[in-house]
């Protein structure tokens, strides 16, 4: 090994030792000028404002927190692009964020021809819908909640059913097929599910899916409606839905 190697290797020892020293000597600088930190107990805050907000949080909900109006968009679509639906509306209590009464009153439509029979059915009737949901949601405050629910429903339906002439099979006369305004009272139950979530302020949307029930009916000597007000096809039991609208007043 030459002169010249020895003596830079020398010199980058000394150089790293010389830096070394320097950082140790720098953190004990630092241990020495950086106050310790005085240990506390129990909640901090970054700002009043944010003590205030969480002791807003902590209130018990009161009794009444207020009334919601809704209204149905699903049940508007789907009678314009098939032959029923309705337009519905909501009224809807909050009790303490868990138990919201509710009424719901709507006026179905429809318009529809069956393809076999030629039988042309025709309705516009109201209909109303009792009950109550339970919000499932653990967080009670963040207007995003988790429904069940159930559902006492009524309608009395005024409709028209029209079809071909009836034609005498001795005879061969002709009697026309028009029967207007046939009247029948139905009932039903519905099991109700559904999601709701808060979009801004008083604003949320929401969703649910419903198991509804045919409790009575009355049905006219000719026969009973195609479609009922609020129920939909007339069957012993069917499954509906709605997309709402919801607004807190």
């Amino acid at each position: 090994m030459n002169e010249r190697t020895c003596r830079f290797i020398l010199v980058l020892i000394s150089s790293f030792c010389l830096f070394a020293r320097l950082e140790v000597n720098a953190q004990n600088e630092a241990t020495v000028q950086t106050p310790q930190k005085v240990r506390t107990t129990g909640v901090q805050y970054q700002s009043e404002v944010d003590s205030l907000a969480l002791f807003l949080q902590q209130k018990p909900l009161r009794f009444f927190e207020g009334v919601s109006v809704s209204g149905d968009l699903l049940g508007a679509i789907l009678y314009q692009i098939a032959n029923y639906g309705q337009l519905e509306g909501a009224v809807r209590m909050n009790i303490k964020g868990t138990y919201f009464p509710v009424v719901e009153l709507g006026l179905g439509h429809s318009d529809h021809q069956d393809d076999e029979t030629d039988l042309h059915f025709k309705t516009s009737s109201p209909f109303i819908r009792i009950g109550c949901d339970y919000n499932l949601a653990r967080d009670k405050r963040s207007g995003n909640r988790i429904f069940c629910g159930l559902r006492y429903a009524y309608t009395k339906i005024t409709y028209d059913l029209t079809g071909p002439d009836l034609v005498d099979p001795v005879w061969g006369d002709h009697a026309p097929y028009i029967f207007n305004d046939l009247k029948s009272n139905v009932s039903w139950g519905e099991l109700v599910f559904g999601l709701e979530a808060k979009i801004w302020k008083i604003f949320h949307v929401g969703w649910s899916l419903r198991y509804r029930m045919r409790l009575s009916q009355e049905i006219p000597t000719v026969g009973q409606a195609w479609y009922v007000p609020g129920y939909g096809k007339n069957d012993t039991h069917n499954l509906g839905g709605t997309f709402n609208l919801v607004f807190d007043i």
